[in-house]
């Protein structure tokens, strides 16, 4: 199937029902990458550009490469605007994640797996605490991600973790420690993202790989925005608990309503293409026990 039939066969309707188009979000605070974030590695192949405004990565044969913010954060609303690498891009990773450090270390991903010319992008997520992973979600998603940049969202507060893609609600992790399940609320954690070559895994399984003729291949970033954020710096949090109801810090307590539960269903029930909690053959022996309690 060609990514434009997949479109055809997917969207039509089912974005004007939910109003989707409407909800997709614009960021009006943009960050500055010189201020935000340190190139930590690439030799050259990551750039700062437009006055900080646009960040670009690259990958060749030699190196990808990646940066890292400057600042950590314990809880936040992340915004980032994303485009991703174009035309063939099987074999290739762009990562953009939140991670402390250390093996018992909290992560919360997005990584985005290229394909051949004409189909479409893999959204990779998972969630992982205290060391532990495993707990990967995959979606198609309802565009071009090539064409034009959009906002890939983080919304990690004491009670839940909400992937979103323009404003749409994809994933939620809730809080379920009251069943014993540990979630990510202790550890400080970096903004990540990197370029990469993983053309042993990343393009359906591993059987199609780089065509390094394409090369270099480039993502590019803007309209970075913290300002929903905690950020932890010297043992202490920019939030102080008794501000958390307020109009600024409202995140701290957001969940999903009515509208956002009805497109979060609806993104999953058309896009998702792989589900952890539902890998009979990979737990055989019975689901994580998240998977029954969310």
């Amino acid at each position: 199937m060609t990514f434009q039939s997949f479109l055809s066969n997917k969207i039509a309707v089912a974005l004007v029902a939910l109003g989707l188009l409407a909800a997709a979000t614009t960021v009006v605070a943009a960050g500055n990458f010189n201020n935000d974030f340190d190139i930590t590695w690439g030799d050259g192949r990551a750039k700062i550009l437009n006055d900080g405004q646009l960040l670009t990565l690259s990958l060749d044969k030699t190196s990808g490469s990646g940066f890292r913010s400057k600042r950590q954060y314990l809880f936040g609303k992340i915004d980032m605007l994303l485009k991703l690498v174009p035309g063939n891009s099987a074999g290739t990773v762009t990562a953009y994640y939140l991670s402390s450090v250390g093996s018992a270390h909290d992560e919360i991903d997005f990584e985005f797996l290229g394909n051949l010319s004409g189909d479409p992008y893999i959204l990779h997520t998972n969630v992982f605490t205290q060391g532990k992973g495993n707990r990967e979600q995959q979606f198609y998603l309802w565009f071009d991600p090539t064409k034009d940049f959009h906002t890939y969202s983080i919304l990690w507060n004491p009670q839940s973790i909400i992937f979103s893609v323009d404003g749409t609600p994809i994933r939620e992790f809730k809080n379920l420690e009251s069943k014993g399940i540990a979630f990510p609320k202790s550890q400080a954690m970096w903004i990540y993202s990197s370029l990469w070559n993983a053309d042993d895994w990343a393009t359906r399984g591993g059987l199609v790989k780089t065509d390094w003729t394409q090369a270099p291949f480039t993502a590019s970033y803007r309209g970075f925005n913290d300002v929903q954020a905690c950020v932890w710096s010297s043992g202490s949090s920019s939030c102080s608990s008794s501000s958390s109801s307020s109009g600024n810090n409202s995140w701290l307590s957001q969940s999903l309503d009515a509208t956002g539960q009805q497109r979060l269903k609806w993104v999953q029930k058309n896009y998702m293409i792989y589900n952890y909690c539902a890998d009979t053959k990979r737990f055989s022996q019975g689901f994580p026990p998240e998977c029954s309690l969310s």
